[in-house]
């Protein structure tokens, strides 16, 4: 009933696809690019900020130092204005953006227009706030990395999984590269890459094009263009051999990772590898789910993940828990027997279509608020270009099964892989 009701929604949602060719781009005299969407169903809209500038822009002793700018950067009492006008803030940093977003009343947006239009000219990055800021964001990789056996794992398999490429790097950074941060290092990255011809805009909501590009052009059209910021032009070679990494760590339950190299966005592969990725464990009707989890009952949990959203080559992840008084090679073993199948025989057509139905639903509920679809809009700009994200329904649509043979053959390659294992250990108490 649940499967016959997505594709219902799917079959009355068109509008949702054309959406987004409704999207008006403008890119004013000093490089800021705005992505305007009117979406008029309910009197809101959010307006978010986002720098072409994360992880992937840092040097090596200074990672973390594009999450510490997001904590530290902005105008003064931001957060209190926001609220009182009855809006809703946040923030984040991944590897490839920085962004900053509100969502206000169409009657208040201005004031989150010309907040943010403040933050990217005038940020005075307090000085007396900065040892406190640095001690919070410690203590949030403390908590979130270092005490979390399973985000621990997932750094030290990128690390491996990556040689050269600042991938590799997590995006809160090394713990002794934080403790080394200095002010002068966030004012130098701030100086750099939050410029306006290093970010774009994306409004999404019931507004008047007209009028709010009035606004944000009064806002962000008087601060200067600024020197492009360098670029990253290192390549992460072809692996040529699998890499394994081993974290022993005081856990309830050891867990597997396996890592494959795969393209990103602009490749055309991109759309087979969404649709291996849900084949494969998108769901618990999938292959590896109904295998690992439900029939053998050797893992806790297994998901596949396509990172496809990004801006340089990046992974394709199978993750698995594995069962308490099972061992992570039993389920490597198990897992290594479905992938040879996957590499091997085309998929059928009913497991196609419905890997297609369940992906085509969550892109359309994906965008069912206007957070969401400025957020996708963003996504697919700061990885590739916006536009792509009207054909990708359409291709989805076109695969076929040796499409996904295909895929699945190229890239799930044992020498392209890295393993990571989670092996619980009691750790010792200091005294």
């Amino acid at each position: 009933m649940i499967a016959l009701l997505l594709i219902l929604q799917l079959l009355l949602s068109p509008p949702t696809q054309a959406q987004t060719s409704q999207v008006q781009e403008v890119i004013l005299e000093n490089g800021l690019k705005v992505l305007l969407l009117e979406n008029h169903k309910s009197p809101a809209v959010t307006f978010q900020v986002w720098y072409r500038v994360g992880s992937r822009n840092e040097e090596d002793g200074k990672s973390g130092l594009s999450h510490f700018l997001e904590h530290m950067v902005g105008p003064k009492d931001y957060s209190r204005i926001i609220e009182k006008n009855g809006g809703d803030w946040n923030a984040f940093t991944t590897s490839d953006v920085t962004v900053y977003y509100a969502t206000m009343s169409r009657e208040k947006i201005g004031i989150a227009i010309e907040l943010e239009a403040d933050r990217m000219a005038n940020a005075l990055l307090d000085g007396a706030s900065f040892d406190s800021e640095k001690k919070v964001i410690m203590e949030e990789r403390r908590l979130h990395t270092e005490d979390n056996p399973t985000a621990a794992l997932a750094e030290l398999t990128s690390a491996v999984a990556y040689t050269i490429h600042p991938y590799r790097r997590p995006v809160i950074g090394w713990m002794g590269d934080i403790q080394g941060l200095s002010r002068e290092d966030l004012l130098t990255h701030y100086r750099t890459y939050y410029v306006p011809n290093n970010a774009f805009i994306v409004v999404v909501g019931d507004f008047s094009t007209e009028a709010i590009l009035a606004k944000i052009n009064a806002a962000f059209g008087k601060i200067p263009r600024g020197p492009e910021p360098p670029k990253v032009k290192i390549a992460e070679p072809t692996q040529r051999g699998e890499r394994r990494a081993i974290l022993k760590k005081e856990a309830e339950l050891p867990s597997l990772s396996l890592y494959y190299h795969v393209p990103n966005l602009r490749d055309p592969d991109t759309f087979s590898l969404d649709l291996l990725s849900v084949i494969l464990a998108g769901v618990r009707s999938s292959r590896l789910y109904q295998d690992l989890v439900y029939h053998k009952r050797i893992a806790l949990s297994v998901e596949a993940d396509y990172a496809g959203l990004s801006v340089d080559p990046t992974i394709f992840s199978i993750t698995a828990q594995v069962m308490p008084e099972k061992e992570p090679g039993e389920v490597e073993r198990a897992m290594d027997r479905l992938l040879d199948r996957i590499r091997s025989e085309p998929v059928s057509d009913r497991e196609l279509q419905k890997a297609k139905n369940q992906l085509e639903a969550a892109f359309v509920f994906g965008q069912d608020s206007i957070f969401g679809q400025a957020v996708r809009i963003g996504q697919y700009e700061s990885s590739a270009q916006w536009q792509l994200l009207n054909s990708y329904l359409d291709e989805i649509k076109k695969l076929t099964p040796g499409d996904v043979l295909k895929v699945a053959k190229k890239y799930l390659d044992p020498d392209r892989r890295t393993v990571g294992i989670l092996v619980p250990i009691k750790e010792k108490k200091s005294e």
